[in-house]
């Protein structure tokens, strides 16, 4: 026997169903420029996607140019985060949109949970940025319920890891990391420390293989580095600093950081332990934060185009191109009078 055709629903099935005037129900899936509270959108929406109101009603939602961008990300206290989000918001606003924000520290269950709930509320474009993002979790139900939202109309972009089946922006960690062994190995730096963050980062982890390559390559003998794990934090970094001024700095004569705010930390954890930056110990960092030019001494470090990457996931997210797009940023040494050669 044929199956039976499905009953057409109809704008007035949806706004009952949503508890909502026709009319507000057809400002929502018509993508109407008069603004509609978030609570009745999300409403329709969410009736519209019950009853299956026509296939591209929510698409056509979606696209709509004053949409929000939805930005997800781990710690929003964090300097480097910070710069992305502003330049986000620049961006978003010269092309008529504008960022929502949520954090969620880097829980893979708090990242999943938080998605799902802004999918309800029909963002234009997620922006996710994450030092946490593994390959088998954008590959899993992360990246099932980024696929779900891309097939309703959305778009997903990947700030942080690259090797992702979205759009995606990273930064070359490693070879930022490298460059700044190297250069500590060639102003003659033999005995070095590094300062990494936990293993699960894995920013933090390419960078740390990257400090330990580029001082390989310039000539320091392995045995002579020696890496001590701290939390991603200035506490963590003074903390470091303070352990390895009480062991009398075991020869170390540099400190390689692999962030900015561990760096300034150690900083710290040197001059309260009465160790001389850069006279008895060279220090390091990665990012270059607006703090690494104000802090004495003045920060050397690898600069990373923060700001940059922010403005790109933006463009990104609004291109509307069908195709995933791939960029890699690199970063330049900034050298400053935190560290001096060893002759």
């Amino acid at each position: 026997m044929p199956h039976a055709a499905r009953p057409t629903v109809t704008l007035h099935d949806v706004a009952a169903a949503a508890g909502v005037s026709v009319s507000t129900a057809s400002r929502v899936l018509s993508g109407s420029t008069r603004k509609v509270a978030p609570e009745y959108e999300a409403r329709v929406l969410a009736a519209a996607q019950a009853l299956r109101y026509t296939a591209d009603a929510a698409a056509r939602a979606m696209r709509r140019a004053g949409d929000a961008i939805a930005l997800v990300a781990d710690d929003l206290t964090t300097p480097s985060i910070g710069m992305m989000v502003a330049a986000m918001e620049r961006e978003a606003r010269t092309a008529g949109a504008f960022v929502t924000v949520s954090s969620t520290m880097g829980v893979p269950d708090r990242q999943l949970d938080t998605i799902r709930v802004l999918r309800a509320l029909r963002p234009r474009a997620l922006v996710l940025t994450s030092g946490h993002f593994m390959a088998d979790e954008l590959e899993g139900r992360l990246g099932a319920e980024l696929s779900s939202y891309e097939r309703e109309g959305g778009r997903a972009v990947i700030v942080g890891e690259t090797e992702t089946p979205f759009p995606a922006i990273g930064f070359d960690n490693y070879h930022a990391a490298q460059s700044m062994g190297a250069f500590l190995a060639e102003t003659g730096h033999r005995r070095v420390a590094i300062f990494g963050g936990a293993g699960d980062l894995r920013n933090m982890s390419d960078r740390t293989a990257g400090f330990v390559d580029g001082l390989q390559a310039g000539g320091v003998d392995p045995r002579d580095v020696r890496t001590i794990s701290c939390a991603v934090s200035r506490d963590g970094g003074f903390e470091a600093a303070r352990r390895l001024a009480e062991e009398g700095m075991d020869g170390r004569q540099a400190v390689l950081a692999a962030n900015d705010i561990i760096a300034i930390g150690a900083l710290s954890g040197f001059r309260a332990a009465g160790v001389n930056v850069p006279g008895d110990v060279s220090v390091t960092g990665i990012d270059d934060i607006p703090l690494a030019r104000d802090v004495t001494p003045r920060l050397t470090t690898m600069a990373l185009p923060l700001a940059h990457a922010g403005a790109e996931a933006i463009r990104l997210a609004l291109s509307g191109t069908e195709t995933g797009g791939r960029l890699c940023l690199r970063g330049h040494l900034v050298v400053r009078e935190s560290t001096r050669p060893r002759r």
